[in-house]
């Protein structure tokens, strides 16, 4: 029987694998110009880390989990998200010690059990950014429009940031019980799920997908209503300051995120150019994480974007079309025998050397395939060597644009190949 990918895994082939190049090197470069540095974190952690930083109560850690013991009969997981491994490694290394805000961003796999789907694997991919150290609005909203200017330089332009408060835990618990008072009534017309939130976070059943849920959520009281003096005044200059900045913003009292440890702000980011599925990433303020680790009382904030659904957005509106131009071969090197090869080959190191990008025939194809093969690969110019150019040390190039072509010693041609 033949094996095939796990499901819920997809390889990712050379054509494609420069698509993630480039929006990878827009990551380094945007992160470079916030001020963020990168860390790379464990692919599994112990269980424990998760149960605890992203809650027991969360689908994650009840349902997608892939979760296993080692030979030593320890608890391990293979990560599910990113924060909770942060903010580990925050503790661990004593980066409270260090200048803050601590600013961290990171890309890479990670692992859930849920039904494979367009953009969602099981094991996928995520880019994200933390800040830790600081309650200041300015940052939340530096994460914010980090955020945009990624996507903006992406080609995203047509973009809408709809952020919400979902409040701390002085003014919370207020919210919840509001909502468990609304939802009561109609708890045996929820879904299974929502039955089981009602009583461990009903704040998830705002961002339920089952459609009665959905329409029932409509109605449901807003938490602006609950917010302490704190929360409010810190939602006010968040929202002052994204207007400043022109961004454009909506207030969406049903907006809460799928993890326990978020408060205060949440946002996603929406590309109107996509309709209906239209959220890029999401994040907010989770100022309470830190501590849950048993760490002192550290304000932090953060955002992740699934790096599959980014390069399926880019793809669906054309805006990876430039990059797959970035890496042709310049230079197509043509043997026309065996005894030309030595040469053949000597001419490609040298070219290499000089950072020309440049491939060689390794089938034995006889000349007309060879330049076949260089039109397949577009190449710019076509260097010929057979029984005449060894004898003479002489190397003949074909422009493959006007057809042109000219002899040239050797050690001329390696500089014209490098140069032009």
């Amino acid at each position: 029987m033949q094996i095939v990918a796990p499901r819920g895994t997809r390889d990712i082939l050379p054509a494609d694998v420069v698509k993630w190049q480039y929006v990878e090197s827009v990551v380094r470069e945007i992160c470079e110009l916030f001020g963020y540095g990168e860390i790379r974190l464990p692919v599994f952690e112990q269980s424990e880390l998760f149960a605890r930083g992203i809650g027991d109560a969360t689908d994650i850690v009840q349902k997608e989990m892939y979760t296993f013991k080692d030979r030593g009969e320890r608890s391990l997981t293979l990560r599910p998200e990113f924060t909770a491994g942060v903010v580990r490694a925050y503790l661990e290394h004593k980066m409270f010690g260090w200048a803050q805000p601590v600013k961290l961003f990171y890309y890479g796999p990670l692992f859930r059990y849920e039904r494979p789907q367009a953009g969602r694997q099981r094991q996928f991919n995520q880019f994200g950014i933390e800040a830790f150290g600081s309650s200041n609005p300015a940052l939340d909203v530096e994460i914010i429009a980090l955020s945009c200017e990624f996507l903006r330089r992406l080609g995203l332009t047509e973009l809408t940031v709809e952020v919400n408060s979902i409040g701390c835990k002085k003014c919370r618990p207020i919210y919840r019980a509001k909502l468990q008072e609304y939802f009561q009534p109609y708890l045996t017309e929820m879904c299974g799920d929502c039955q089981s939130r009602f009583s461990t976070n009903p704040l998830r059943i705002l961002d339920c997908k089952n459609d009665k849920c959905a329409i029932l959520a409509k109605n449901a009281p807003e938490n602006r209503e609950c917010l302490c003096e704190e929360c409010a005044v810190h939602f006010n200059s968040v929202t002052e300051i994204l207007t400043g900045l022109g961004l454009n913003i909506i207030i969406n009292p049903r907006l809460v995120r799928g993890l326990d440890y978020y408060t205060k702000t949440v946002f996603e980011i929406k590309c109107n150019e996509l309709g209906a599925q239209s959220s890029v990433c999401g994040g907010g303020r989770y100022d309470n994480l830190v501590e849950e680790f048993d760490g002192s009382p550290t304000p932090a904030v953060g955002v992740a974007f699934g790096l599959e659904r980014v390069i399926i957005i880019l793809e669906k509106l054309g805006l990876l079309n430039g990059c797959l131009d970035e890496k042709k071969v310049k230079v197509f090197v043509a043997a026309l025998d065996e005894a030309a090869r030595v040469l053949a080959v000597k001419l490609v190191n040298d070219l290499r050397k000089r950072n020309v990008v440049c491939e060689v025939d390794y089938m034995a194809r006889g000349v007309k395939a060879q330049f076949k093969l260089a039109g397949k690969l577009n190449a710019k110019y076509v260097a010929v060597i057979g029984e005449q150019e060894v004898n003479d040390q002489t190397v003949t190039i074909k422009n493959m644009s006007d057809r042109s072509q000219t002899v040239m010693p050797y050690n001329e041609a390696v500089v014209f190949l490098e140069v032009e």
